[in-house]
């Protein structure tokens, strides 16, 4: 094969739905789907979750662009990109996945269409992309190139997966005018790890202060540890995470750690702090169905099927009101937002397609969103919002998502450095010495 040769990319369905614009992210090569991938998108192209959003996207815009003409020829994709046709399997001759593999799985029948493909196009070479990583196995087990789909995947996870830097041998002086001040100049005292809203500690022998940086003053100030709704930061990344969630400039935020770190319980507690800024606080993560049992298979309403999936979130909520009795006013405080809804927890597909605004967002588990669902997310927030997600990038519960491709990942990476977000990661336990035990053991 020539060195340059032309590139065809089959992709599976698992591809269109992790991203319906994946057809257009193949710059000038040709793009080819199976024919038993539209069957798959017609199964998926009801309901309410993002995955049924996709797959009518991608239908919407194969019926576009096929206009009146038929989707067996190829057709120009636009400007600066290659063409689209609607791939068979009827294979002539050579390799065939269904009597390999077996016959009647839509996988085979789609490995078999790459490989008619390659017969019909013997100068190009045909790469099947797919997010399946077992279907990527067989694919290359019988000689058909696969890959990953790699649009929006971060390449150096290192990079975000860091805690907070230390800085030694800081001025005595600095780290007293911290203390009395609350501020300085930064002037070189960060070095290469300046960062906007980025969160360190500062030493000077013995003596040390927590801090951050604030862009648009151009000044390092003074981190306190402060209760939030009678939660006291156990820590320096648990403070850290306190002050930008309760910080008015910062709009965005991410707090990243394993479990037990105090994510979750940190945000609800700093959103219940702040109460009276916002007209709703949402506490919502993606409904992930445990042993492939879909919601709807549980009794009940919307509401019934839900709870078991949101009861996480609800075991944050109980903790809190357990460090107040009953006859509190905080205690009751919280009864009545439940009450009036100004305190909802729901499953995430609840409150698509709504405009927040003037709203405090938690979305728990984010690391098995996808980037589109992170970005669809953000561009609800309305006025007044603020955003925060919640999650573990080595803890993913769906199967073509990995630490390198989530949602959570993702926007770390492309929005670290801005003025409007910030990213806190948590690494030290503070559930129990069990739970810390587990983490770093097993």
């Amino acid at each position: 094969m020539a060195k340059h040769a032309k590139k065809i990319y089959v992709l599976d369905t698992s591809v269109l739905l992790f991203d319906h614009n994946a057809i257009k992210n193949f710059e000038e090569n040709d793009v080819a789907i199976p024919i038993t991938c539209l069957e798959e998108l017609d199964r998926f192209k009801v309901g309410n979750e993002m995955k049924n959003f996709e797959a009518r996207e991608v239908i919407r815009f194969l019926d576009k662009l096929s206009g009146n003409n038929g989707l067996s020829d190829w057709i120009p994709l636009g400007p600066k990109q290659g063409k689209l046709k609607i791939v068979m399997s009827n294979l002539v001759s050579g390799m065939d996945a269904e009597e390999i593999y077996g016959k009647g799985k839509n996988d085979h029948k789609i490995i078999n269409a790459a490989l008619t493909l390659a017969q019909a196009e013997k100068t190009a070479k045909v790469v099947l992309v797919t997010k399946d990583i077992n279907l990527r196995l067989k694919a290359k087990a019988i000689g058909l190139p696969s890959e990953d789909y790699e649009t929006g995947k971060v390449k150096n996870v290192k990079n975000i997966s860091t805690g907070f830097p230390v800085i030694e041998h800081v001025a005595p002086t600095i780290i007293s005018a911290l203390y009395h001040k609350g501020s300085v100049e930064e002037a070189g005292l960060l070095g290469s790890h300046k960062i906007a809203n980025g969160y360190y500690i500062l030493k000077s022998g013995s003596d040390s202060v927590l801090a951050r940086y604030h862009q648009a003053t151009d000044t390092v100030e003074r981190v306190e540890k402060s209760y939030v709704y009678n939660i006291k930061p156990r820590n320096a990344e648990q403070a850290f995470a306190v002050n930008a969630l309760l910080n008015d400039e910062i709009k965005l935020v991410a707090l990243q750690g394993v479990a037990g770190t105090g994510k979750t319980l940190l945000a609800l507690a700093s959103a219940l702090e702040q109460k009276n800024k916002f007209n709703q606080i949402i506490l919502a993560r993606p409904v992930i169905p445990l042993s492939n049992r879909e919601i709807g298979f549980l009794p009940g309403s919307a509401e019934d099927k839900i709870s078991p999936y949101m009861q996480p979130l609800w075991d944050n909520l109980t903790y809190i009101k357990s460090q107040f009795r009953a006859t509190e006013r905080k205690s009751k405080v919280l009864d009545d937002m439940e009450e009036s809804g100004k305190l909802s927890i729901t499953a995430l597909a609840f409150i698509r397609g709504r405009s927040l605004s003037n709203v405090m967002f938690i979305i728990d588990e984010a690391q098995n969103l996808t980037p589109h669902e992170v970005k669809t997310i953000i561009t609800r927030a309305g006025e007044g919002t603020k955003v925060v997600f919640t999650g573990d990038i080595n803890q993913i519960d769906t199967p073509y998502m990995d630490e390198q491709s989530n949602g959570l990942t993702y926007l770390i990476d492309r929005l670290k450095g801005h003025a409007l977000f910030a990213h806190i990661r948590l690494e030290k336990g503070e559930r129990s010495a069990l739970a810390n035990l587990a983490n770093e053991l097993l």
